[in-house]
C-alpha cells in the first residue's frame, strides 16, 4: 500500500532511468557521495563514481575534465546516454566536460551542485591552478560562460544555498539558464546529505527529457 506522504512515490516504479555519474569537488573523493549514492540506488539507479586525481586544484579543471570524459569512454558504451552530477569544483569539471569534451551529446540530465559558475572568492585564498581557474572573471570562466545557452539542450538543474560561504558570493552559483533549486542549508558540504536535496536530486533525475529540438 503506497504511503502519499513520500515525493518518491511519483518514480518509485520507473526503471527507464539513465546511469548516474557523481563528480566530487576541491579536497573531495567520491565518498563525499556516500549517501547520496545509497540514497539514489535504493530508488533503483545505477550510480558510478570515480576519484579525480589530484583533488586539491593542482591540475586544471580542463584537465580534470578528461579524466570524467576518459572515465565514460571506459566504462559506458558509446552510445549510452547518462546523467551527471556534479558539485562545487566538480560542477565547473562536469561543465567542461558537457561544453568543450562532447559530453553535451551524451550527458542527458546535469544536476550542478553548489558551482561557483561566476567564479568565489575563496579561490583567491591558493595559488594553485583550479583555483586561479575558479576565481571571479577567469579565462575558464569566461571560455564557459561565453556560450553557456548550450546548457538549455539538457535537463539542467542548478542547486545552491544563500548561506554557502565557501562559494562566495553564494549567488555566484546562480546563472540564467536552467531550473533553480535553493536549498537553505547552512554548511556547503551539507549540501550532499541534507535531505531536502537528496530528494531534489532524484526529482531532477526523474524528470521527463526537454525536446532538444
Amino acid at each position: 500500500m503506497s504511503n502519499p506522504g513520500l515525493i518518491e512515490n511519483s518514480w518509485d516504479t520507473k526503471s527507464d532511468r539513465n546511469q548516474v555519474l557523481l563528480i566530487h569537488g576541491i579536497g573531495n573523493t567520491k565518498a563525499v557521495f556516500r549517501k547520496m549514492s545509497t540514497y539514489l540506488e535504493e530508488r533503483g539507479w545505477s550510480v558510478h563514481g570515480l576519484n579525480l586525481i589530484p583533488n586539491d586544484a593542482t591540475l586544471g579543471l580542463d584537465q580534470l575534465a578528461k579524466q570524467v570524459a576518459d572515465y565514460i569512454a571506459g566504462n559506458f558504451d558509446p552510445e549510452q546516454p547518462l546523467d551527471l552530477v556534479g558539485f562545487s569544483m566538480g560542477a565547473l569539471v562536469s561543465r567542461y566536460y558537457i561544453q568543450r569534451l562532447g559530453g553535451i551529446e551524451r550527458v542527458q540530465r546535469y544536476i550542478n551542485i553548489s558551482a561557483p559558475n561566476n567564479g568565489t572568492w575563496t579561490a583567491y585564498l591558493l595559488s594553485r591552478i583550479g583555483c586561479l581557474q575558479m576565481r571571479p572573471g577567469s579565462e575558464f570562466l569566461q571560455d564557459l560562460n561565453r556560450d553557456y545557452q548550450m546548457l538549455e539542450r539538457l535537463n539542467f538543474t542548478r542547486m545552491w544555498t544563500r548561506f554557502d560561504l565557501m562559494i562566495f558570493p553564494a549567488s555566484s552559483s546562480q546563472m540564467p539558464v536552467g531550473k533553480e533549486v535553493e536549498i537553505p542549508v547552512l554548511l556547503h558540504p551539507w549540501m550532499l546529505k541534507d535531505n531536502r536535496c537528496l530528494q531534489a536530486v532524484a526529482a531532477a533525475l526523474s524528470e521527463p527529457l526537454r525536446s532538444r529540438g
